[in-house]
């Protein structure tokens, strides 16, 4: 059940009706007709702004339009009145029985309660994460990796076909340098003092990979060149470190769906192939490109390489992808890999990058337009820094990992659930401020602890229900009489559920999954505040003594704040608490 689609039917409905009357042109388009809740609540429950987007279209007043509209939906029972606002906006107001008819629709749907058809299975392919393999997941990590997982569950919930991948950037230099730091590693595992020169990888956690190496080989690379082992223990020390940043991946609960090796498009052809494709439309040449605007660099000269005409799909300048040397630019790889994903057949590509990315992204978004013929839309969302903090001071570096903190570090401190939601309680492009100890606090200004006392708070109600001989099972309150639910603080919380199934196309259509938490946290705080309202007016306590029937009543409004809580933690990948301990 979506109140607002429904809402919006009957308001086009009245439309259709004031065509066949000729009260309207009949060859208008109704595709920017909308319902949504009005900026002030204190204007209605909700509010059309068909009036002004069809006043010029149909050269007349929109006020008088909406006059006559508001006419034709006060006719219906679920309108008790219809106000027309401004130049032309119309404020409604709904029957109580509406908001009654949502409590048990959340009853009846449980878990598919706001689920949407909207993805109509459409593939969808979501990239996140993607860290270098060159040791754990950073901070930096943990938030594009809660966001991608969020997206992919939000997507998901939205009725699309969603696969999660990574792509394992193995294929470059970085992974020359890990293998010499691990060789460097292995030597100290036979007893060599080591030093670690500029540029490789100090981190302890390379310790214990030299060891195994040292237990898998022996002595067999010891004062051997690197033409003797850096290609295997490259492989070797790869695979190690796939294997923790899988282990911390799983720590925080995400589980992808496919790995993509860069270094499986080396030697293969698929480079090759993937700029074949664009040659062929006429997008690859040999040419020279203008100097770096601004202060041109002392060792820039002008050399014909090649260039992809990515200018012709909204990139800035063409970019290369050969060097003058013969060998690949970073980018043409990517292009292959994207090259990949549009042949896979994936109708949309969401790659979430970190905000140092940022000039990557025109790039990137032309090529996969060009690949795809501009049939295949690519979005990028960039995860901006996040800021830790702990005793009012910034968060100490990890030693574990030489030079940053880990996600692993994060998650031993405040667990996976809080780690999840606190990364999503900011829009993903703006900063984030990890409080080790404001994240752990109980109070409102902790969102976490906010949303899962709610949900808590309803499974006490639940327990103290069933000590009192209550019946409380979801099928027994989708029956109950709702038309006990009638206070304000009740109905406030009614509407709130019924925005649900809108707030959770809206978060999908625009890839934000930030807004499934910020909306849980209002839905905890009318919750929250009915409760205390409890505290003060015995009619709203959940459990009236001696009153089975307008208990179950309350009881269902109750639950069902708990299935929407629940449901939007789950897309979050968030579990909610039973009970506070």
């Amino acid at each position: 059940m979506n109140l607002f689609s429904e809402i919006r039917s009957l308001v086009l409905d009245a439309l259709a009706q004031m065509q066949a009357e000729g009260a309207l042109p009949g060859d208008l388009s109704f595709d920017n007709v909308a319902v949504e809740p009005p900026r002030d609540a204190a204007h209605g429950d909700m509010a059309t702004n068909a009036a002004m987007v069809l006043a010029k279209p149909a050269k007349m007043k929109p006020r008088d339009i909406a006059e006559a509209l508001a006419a034709k939906l006060a006719e219906d029972d679920r309108i008790t009145s219809a106000e027309v606002a401004g130049p032309g906006f119309l404020n409604m107001r709904l029957a109580s029985g509406v908001w009654q008819s949502v409590l048990a629709a959340v009853l009846r749907g449980g878990a598919e309660y706001g689920k949407s058809t909207m993805g109509q299975g459409r593939k969808v392919n979501v990239e996140y994460v993607s860290a270098n393999p060159t040791g754990p997941l950073h901070v930096g990590h943990t938030r594009g990796a809660v966001f991608g997982d969020a997206l992919a569950g939000l997507l998901d919930y939205a009725g699309y076909d969603v696969t999660r991948e990574y792509y394992i950037n193995d294929g470059g230099a970085q992974v020359d340098v890990l293998a010499r730091s691990v060789y460097l590693r292995y030597l100290e595992a036979h007893g060599e003092a080591v030093e670690f020169p500029d540029g490789t990888y100090p981190g302890e956690y390379l310790v214990e990979v030299g060891q195994a190496l040292k237990d898998k080989v022996g002595d067999e690379y010891v004062g051997k060149g690197e033409q003797y082992w850096l290609a295997e223990i490259r492989e070797y020390a790869t695979e190690a470190m796939m294997d923790m940043i899988r282990t911390d991946l799983a720590q925080l609960g995400v589980v992808m769906d496919r790995f993509f090796s860069e270094k499986s498009l080396y030697g293969t052809g698929r480079i090759e192939q993937a700029l074949d494709s664009l040659d062929a439309k006429g997008l690859i040449y040999e040419g020279v490109l203008e100097p770096p605007k601004g202060k041109k660099p002392e060792d820039w000269e002008p050399r014909e390489q090649t260039l992809f005409k990515s200018t012709e799909h909204g990139d800035d300048v063409d970019r290369p992808v050969k060097k003058s040397d013969g060998s690949w630019t970073y980018f043409a790889p990517d292009i292959a890999y994207h090259y990949d994903k549009v042949t896979r057949g994936y109708d949309a590509l969401i790659d979430v990058f970190g905000a140092d990315h940022g000039g990557y992204v025109k790039r990137m978004k032309a090529a996969v337009s060009a690949l795809s013929d501009g049939k295949v839309p690519l979005d990028i969302k960039l995860t901006q820094l996040v800021k830790l903090w702990k005793n009012g001071e910034p968060f100490k570096m990890s030693k574990r990992a030489g030079n940053f903190v880990t996600l692993r570090d994060v998650v031993d401190q405040v667990g996976p659930d809080v780690t999840r939601f606190v990364m999503l309680t900011r829009k993903n492009d703006a900063p984030l401020d990890f409080d080790f100890d404001k994240v752990l606090e109980q109070s409102r200004e902790n969102p976490v602890f906010y949303v899962q006392y709610a949900h808590a708070r309803v499974m006490s109600v639940l327990r103290r229900a069933a000590k009192a001989g209550v019946a409380a099972d979801d099928a027994t309150l989708s029956g109950a009489d709702l038309s006990k639910i009638s206070h304000e603080a009740e109905l406030i919380v009614a509407k709130k559920l019924a925005e649900w199934p809108r707030l959770v196309e809206i978060a999908a259509r625009t890839n934000e999954p930030h807004r499934i938490a910020f909306y849980l946290y209002e839905l905890a705080g009318d919750f929250h505040a009915l409760w205390n309202r409890g505290n003060e007016l015995h009619e709203l306590r959940f459990i009236q003594d001696g009153d089975v029937a307008t208990s179950q009543s309350k009881i269902a409004l109750a639950r069902a704040v708990s299935v929407v809580i629940s449901a939007g933690l789950g897309i979050l990948g968030v579990t909610p608490v039973q009970e506070m301990r």
